[in-house]
């Protein structure tokens, strides 16, 4: 009987409570389905989530290929936050009318949608983009045909420029595209989903990758058979177009992401080449130990980042819109840093006022051998002395029937489901392959922050040849954690648009890009560099012909990698310059 009066005494005083405003009701979510319709007559179907009890409100926009029913979560917690949220299947997808083609029509149904959402009685004229990948891509790609009530975007983990997220240093990245083309084109009726996914990604021509998983694919044969960025990637070319905006943006990506140079690319752009000084200033990038998949988590791969590389994403998000969208005197009158990023080994987010950061020099680490670098038991070694006698040279054979993995193979993870993520990379290592430099144990903390990149002296015995480098932090125990990578393909060392062919045995300078990274080496770690002929499929395997996308021919390739006087390959790390280095 106590029990009783007791609940119902509390049940009493907590409507109280709310009725008179004590503590916060949580707000009614309304959820109504429309068809917005665009300038061609083509029906979209969006969904509006709203507090009834809100006259008016900014809102936040999302257009999804992915179905807008998954953004229900998002949604709920930025009506919590006093948003409505507009969720809209793209043109093609799932409620939606007309046919999806891969960003094609974009730009103007964001236009579309946007400029239907500002005459909503229910907004009030400011409206936000929020979304990652593709959904980011979209932002990017209405706020350059400049919509009306559009205040700001959040493009997380996206492009500005495709073909340069799709194609790095000339190679492409396979299983990405066909995967996902697998995943969002229509299979004909009376087709079968095919069952050797090896067997197509290892196929020749690469411009009958869709054929050989069963059906046609149109705009996939289009990727895939222009390796260079020309009209064909004319529509998905934005990066000039950015820099004339004059909106706020939060540029969100992990290191492991395949969209991490895109993304910090986008940033600088907006921060530093933007015509407009105030929105250079409203810009800011959240840089963390992530790959696609895991943004604001701990876990990633292998590897376990530890709690402070948890993150919540949606709580940024609202901050960022209370910022700009809301206009929340608060939120304006705190301050905020251009640039936060995760330094992987230690664990700790630091600050900057840009990326790369400053207070960083770039340091050269120069490979040594004795012409034997071949595998993690060879000679090959790292240090910061270069090379001052006529050292040997080695060399690996990049067969293109048995390309180098991504990712080592496992019973879990077999060849066709690589990963990005950190994982252990002595098995690859084991491969004759694979040259393997590898300093002694570390004295001190070695902390660098910013793009790395390699500088190799290289030859080949064919037309072609790929240079794929690796950098890894070796454990004491062994783990081998990758921390970045950069491929470049040799047709493409000078020019992405005008390609040359090797000459058999004649020696080049490359540099190969490992994309933005910040980490620190601990003392009794070592620091290795990999390299390799191929790192397949993430980016497909090179035939060494040079015959391009049509191409069905493979050759075997001898490539040399040189490290003597004169010729001193290297990788180039931006060292933090408080640190007095020590040798490792």
């Amino acid at each position: 009987m106590v029990y009783r009066l007791q609940s119902a005494l509390i049940l009493v005083t907590t409507l109280f409570a709310i009725c008179t405003g004590w503590v916060d009701a949580k707000p009614t979510v309304q959820r109504t389905t429309v068809t917005v319709a665009m300038r061609d007559g083509i029906l979209l179907s969006t969904d509006i989530y709203r507090d009834p009890h809100v006259e008016k409100s900014p809102a936040i926009i999302t257009r999804t290929p992915y179905n807008k029913q998954g953004t229900q979560s998002a949604a709920e917690r930025c009506v919590a936050a006093g948003y409505a949220f507009v969720a809209q299947d793209c043109r093609g997808r799932f409620e939606s009318e007309g046919v999806f083609v891969p960003y094609n029509n974009e730009g103007q149904d964001g236009y579309d949608a946007i400029e239907w959402l500002v005459h909503q009685p229910w907004c009030n004229g400011r409206v936000g983009m929020w979304g990652s990948s593709y959904v980011g891509a979209t932002q990017w790609q209405a706020a350059v045909e400049h919509p009306p009530g559009l205040v700001s975007i959040l493009p997380v983990a996206t492009w500005s420029s495709f073909y340069r997220n799709l194609y790095l240093g000339g190679a492409l990245r396979l299983s990405l595209i066909a995967g996902w083309a697998r995943h969002h084109s229509v299979r004909p009726a009376g087709i079968e989903p095919f069952a050797d996914w090896d067997a197509t990604l290892m196929h020749l021509p690469l411009s009958e990758v869709d054929r050989k998983m069963g059906w046609s694919i149109p705009w996939l044969k289009g990727m895939l058979t222009h390796p260079h960025p020309d009209g064909f990637w004319k529509r998905f070319e934005l990066s000039e177009q950015v820099t004339q905006l004059k909106l706020p943006m939060h540029h969100v990506v992990g290191y492991y992401d395949f969209f991490s140079r895109e993304t910090v690319g986008n940033f600088r752009r907006m921060q530093k080449q933007t015509i407009d000084p105030e929105t250079r200033e409203q810009q800011q990038l959240i840089l963390g130990p992530w790959d696609h998949g895991t943004i604001g988590k701990s876990k990633v791969g292998e590897v376990d980042f530890g709690p402070h590389a948890q993150w919540d994403e949606y709580g940024a998000n609202i901050e960022w819109f209370d910022r700009y969208l809301k206009q929340d005197a608060a939120a304006l009158a705190t301050p905020f840093s251009p640039v936060r990023y995760f330094s992987m080994g230690d664990n700790v987010w630091h600050t900057a006022q840009t990326w790369p950061p400053e207070g960083f020099r770039q340091t050269s680490f120069f490979l040594h051998s004795g012409g034997n670098a071949n595998t993690l038991h060879g000679d090959g070694t790292l240090n910061r002395k270069p090379p001052t006698t006529q050292e040997r040279t080695d060399h690996f054979i990049a067969d293109p029937a048995n390309p180098t993995p991504a990712s080592p193979v496992t019973d879990e993870r077999p060849r066709h489901r690589p990963t990005w993520a950190p994982v252990n990379q002595q098995k690859t290592e084991e491969r004759e392959d694979v040259l393997v430099y590898t300093s002694g144990p570390l004295l001190k903390p070695l902390v660098f922050a910013g793009n790395i990149k390699a500088q190799l002296h290289v030859s080949a015995d064919t037309p072609d040849a790929d240079w794929v480098v690796k950098l890894v932090d070796v454990s004491p125990d062994g783990f081998a954690q990758n921390l970045a990578v950069g491929i470049l393909r040799g047709r493409f060392r000078d020019s992405e648009l005008i390609t040359t062919p090797l000459t058999p045995g004649k020696i080049y300078e490359i540099t190969v890009d490992l994309g933005p990274v910040a980490a620190q080496i601990a003392p009794g770690h070592r620091m290795r560099v990999d390299i390799s002929g191929a790192y397949f499929p993430l980016f497909d395997r090179n035939p060494n012909t040079g015959e391009g996308p049509f191409g069905r021919k493979t050759a075997l390739a001898t490539e040399h990698v040189f490290h003597r006087s004169g010729a001193a390959s290297r990788i180039i790390l931006p060292v933090k310059t408080t640190d007095r280095l020590t040798s490792p």
